[in-house]
């Protein structure tokens, strides 16, 4: 059994027989042999050869696992079968099985090419024989094989290393680009930042200006009524022209702010991915190839179109900083629906969305930097490469948008930022509570004057436009915050009309004109502001007839007033009040 383990195993398998070729004229030493191979266990086939003729014919086919061959032949002689065998099969194990083989004709039989000899007289030896035959054919096969690889490494050596060291140059010459190119890249990204930065603090102070300017002209305004003698009338001209001019500067300051206008319209963000495939490849390099999975039946997104497109750049842009020698950048859209409450600030609430995921092939983000990626200025990038600011921005989008975000990362895999957006929908209505009525005719005489509620925390202001609203006919009360406006209303709604500052601390103007369309919707409001920036009133579809611009010059203020009373106010007014 020991036999058929090892020759089995030298084979590949003990289903196998092992095919031995027997050179033998004697009948009776072929039953000898066959019968030591089967007192052995081995499993095998025996094909039989006595002519010369024959043992070519077997030994050219190259069949065999082990030839057995007598020396002494009737036709040729044992020498003369060996050197048959080496020419046609001369990695096929060749044993003498001899009655007659001398030592002397051993030896030479074995330079000769011959792999072992055995006697008639010592059969018992043939089984081990022939295991350390079949083994050291294996052996030498092996050597012949793993010498073939070698000489054909050898030969292919020097191509490979010549294509290895152009792969080298040419991805040290595309990172060399995607260098080059990210530094034009961020360089660009910092000046837009610090001319954000200057529109911020220049919107703030033009702000300031215009109250102030409000204040002077005025002023002057009422000054102009008391004065008589000419000299003092020129000064007051020469004042009210450079209130003016002051008004025109602020006004050219705040053009700044008008870049990040927000407006709203249904888009498709499937066409406007697909229209940026050039941009985006422009922007991230050749080394990094980019895949679009657009749904078919995707919603349209509620956003601002120009500001999505500079998402996807951005979260574009990020992604081929997180793959340093190239890769794959994909965006895909999707409809979503989701149901569960949002577990991080980021995460969009409940509700159903047009989704956009910009997905990278990087190096992924570890988890002590995921939960602080949104902080505005964080940044693991060195210094100077970064502002932190890019995935605030994200933020901050996807939240004024009415939606969110989610990151998926996984470290050495890559980075998913799915962008959830909401979607248009047809039927948006709310059905809104019930409003109590409350009849203002009953305590207003049809020839009573309008009645005004003027709202500002800037007391000059207030004083400037109380003062020309009661010149001009009006009946006022004044609040100098919003808070203290809804106060005002909860005791007494009956107003025509309420003239609020956009900006006031706490509750800023467009807070106080939403509580007022909820609870005492028939009260019509105007805005007065220092912004030339319009961006929050006329995303809330406030009409330019609504707003008036500080400083007030040329009647505006009065004629906008007169307009919308004229609109709104009908005889027998009512009131409407949840309170």
């Amino acid at each position: 059994m020991a036999i058929e383990h090892l020759t089995d195993g030298a084979r590949g398998g003990a289903e196998t027989p092992l095919h031995i070729l027997l050179l033998e004229d004697s009948d009776l030493d072929s039953e000898l042999l066959t019968v030591v191979l089967d007192g052995a266990g081995l499993t095998y086939r025996l094909e039989r050869t006595m002519t010369r003729e024959a043992f070519t014919a077997a030994a050219v086919e190259c069949r065999h696992d082990l030839i057995l061959a007598d020396y002494v032949l009737p036709t040729f002689d044992g020498l003369s079968a060996l050197a048959i065998a080496r020419e046609h099969c001369p990695e096929i194990p060749f044993v003498f099985v001899s009655g007659t083989l001398g030592e002397d004709i051993a030896v030479e039989a074995l330079k000769n090419g011959a792999t072992d000899y055995v006697t008639k007289q010592r059969l018992d030896r043939l089984p081990t024989v022939i295991v350390r035959a079949l083994a050291e054919a294996r052996a030498h096969a092996e050597r012949r094989a793993a010498e073939r690889a070698l000489r054909a490494l050898n030969e292919t050596l020097e191509t490979r290393v010549a294509e290895r060291t152009r792969e080298l140059a040419e991805a040290n010459v595309a990172l060399r680009r995607q260098i080059v190119e990210r530094e034009r890249v961020e360089e660009a990204l910092r000046q837009a930042q610090r001319l954000e930065a200057v529109g911020q603090l220049t919107s703030g102070v033009a702000h300031d200006f215009n109250n102030l300017l409000t204040v002077i002209a005025g002023n002057i305004e009422f000054l102009a009524r008391a004065v008589s003698d000419d000299r003092s009338r020129h000064r007051l001209e020469m004042m009210r022209g450079a209130a003016e001019r002051g008004a025109r500067l602020t006004a050219q300051l705040l053009a700044f702010s008008r870049r990040q206008r927000l407006d709203p319209v249904p888009v498709r963000l499937n066409e406007t991915a697909a229209s940026m495939r050039d941009l985006l490849q422009s922007s991230i390099g050749g080394a990094v190839r980019i895949e679009m999975t657009l749904q078919p039946d995707l919603w349209p997104a509620l956003v601002d179109a120009t500001q999505i497109e500079l998402i996807i750049l951005n979260l574009a842009i990020n992604a081929r900083d997180a793959m340093a020698v190239g890769g794959c950048l994909t965006i895909e859209t999707a409809n979503v629906r989701l149901g569960a409450a949002p577990s991080r600030p980021e995460e969009p609430p409940p509700g159903e969305y047009a989704m956009v995921a910009v997905s990278d092939t990087g190096s992924g983000i570890p988890p002590e930097v995921l939960h602080r990626v949104f902080e505005p200025f964080f940044t693991t990038k060195e210094v100077g490469k970064g502002s932190g600011l890019g995935l605030a921005q994200v933020y901050g989008f996807a939240k004024q948008s009415g939606g969110g975000v989610r990151i998926e990362t996984e470290a050495g895999e890559g980075t998913t930022v799915r962008v959830y957006l909401p979607r248009v929908a047809a039927d948006e209505g709310v059905e809104a509570a019930e409003p109590g009525e409350i009849d203002c005719a009953t305590s207003r005489n049809a020839g009573d004057k309008p009645a005004l509620l003027v709202v500002d925390d800037d007391s000059a202001v207030r004083e400037i436009t109380v003062t020309k609203l009661s010149e001009a006919g009006y009946v006022i009360r004044e609040a100098g915050s919003g808070l203290a406006a809804i106060h005002v209303l909860e005791q007494d709604p009956c107003f025509d009309l309420v003239v609020v500052d956009f900006a006031m601390p706490g509750m800023n103007g467009v807070d106080v004109a939403a509580e007022i369309r909820k609870s005492w919707p028939a009260i019509p409001v105007i805005f007065v502001t220092g912004y030339a920036d319009q961006t929050a009133l006329t995303r809330g579809g406030i009409g330019e007839d609504r707003i008036v611009q500080k400083p007030f010059l040329d009647g505006e203020l009065e004629r906008k007033v007169a307009a919308a009373l004229h609109t709104h106010r009908a005889p027998g007014l009512k009131l409407v009040s949840s309170r």
